[in-house]
């Protein structure tokens, strides 16, 4: 089902767009899987604003996810839930001993379904493997950069990569962005694609809405003035000056740099 689209009551909810909670089937609290989250508002330690537009929203309690996979044996899916922290629905999940983990929803789970994991797992939607033992083409998310790491890659919601070849120990997955990755095929990853596709679509339609989820304003660059920008100062309307590309806040390079660590292949050895 696709996002709904709302009533135009007022000028703030023209064209909004709710969010789709179809997949939902009940949200009982577990309590041993959920704890108070503190909001940092971007700042540090010491108190200091490392991260901008962070900030306010409302109070949400975290989940712990099992990404990692360690519960033990199969395990059934009790109910797929809401987690206000992440844009993916959660399943939870319990297996024979009663024990319960919540892990990430894909777009063809249900209440009912049987879930497993390791390398004698069936291919099947949910099921978590490790690369070597996924064949090639298979769409996955919740990829391992390193073996162990538990799942760092594809988790946003509607998200997957596709595992493009696997050679000499190593596995070379690309992600939706276009990026292709060479980490070991040791690494383990879900098979499927993660629940809530339609969530890229939501119309916010407000500020005030972008504030409930902790986002501040942000102002642009070539709205300040010169010494709080490179980008800013000039008269009406202008561009960025002479300069090649955009640059942050602090003047580094903000388009075409490459971002990834380059001592990345090191620790895979």
């Amino acid at each position: 089902m696709a996002n709904r689209l709302l009533k135009p009551t007022s000028a703030g909810r023209r064209g909004m767009t709710a969010r789709d909670f179809s997949m939902v089937t009940d949200n009982t609290r577990i309590k041993s899987l959920t704890a108070s989250k503190k909001e940092q508002a971007g700042r540090n330690t010491q108190g200091h604003l490392t991260v901008r537009h962070r900030g306010g929203g409302a109070k949400r309690l975290f989940r712990t996810i099992d990404f990692k996979r360690n519960l033990e044996g199969q395990q059934q899916v009790k109910a797929i839930q809401y987690d206000p922290n992440r844009t993916a629905r959660v399943a939870l999940l319990e297996n024979k001993q009663g024990e319960n983990s919540f892990i990430l929803a894909t777009t063809t789970m249900k209440v009912g379904d049987t879930i497993s994991h390791g390398p004698t797992a069936e291919i099947k939607d949910g099921n978590t493997l490790p690369l070597q033992n996924i064949p090639v083409g298979l769409t996955v998310h919740n990829i391992e950069g390193q073996p162990g790491q538990g799942g760092k890659y594809a988790r946003a919601a509607g998200t997957y990569a596709i595992l493009q070849g696997l050679d000499n120990g190593y596995a070379t997955v690309k992600l939706m962005s276009g990026t292709i990755m060479k980490i070991s095929d040791r690494c383990l990853a879900t098979l499927g694609q993660t629940s809530n596709i339609h969530n890229a679509s939501v119309v916010i339609g407000k500020a005030g809405r972008n504030r409930n989820l902790g986002k501040r304003p942000t102002v642009r660059g070539k709205a300040m003035h010169p010494a709080a920008h490179p980008h800013g100062g000039g008269e009406g309307n202008n561009g960025i000056g002479l300069r090649k590309g955009p640059k942050t806040k602090w003047g580094a390079q903000a388009l075409g740099v490459k971002t990834s660590k380059r001592n990345r292949k090191k620790k895979l050895k």
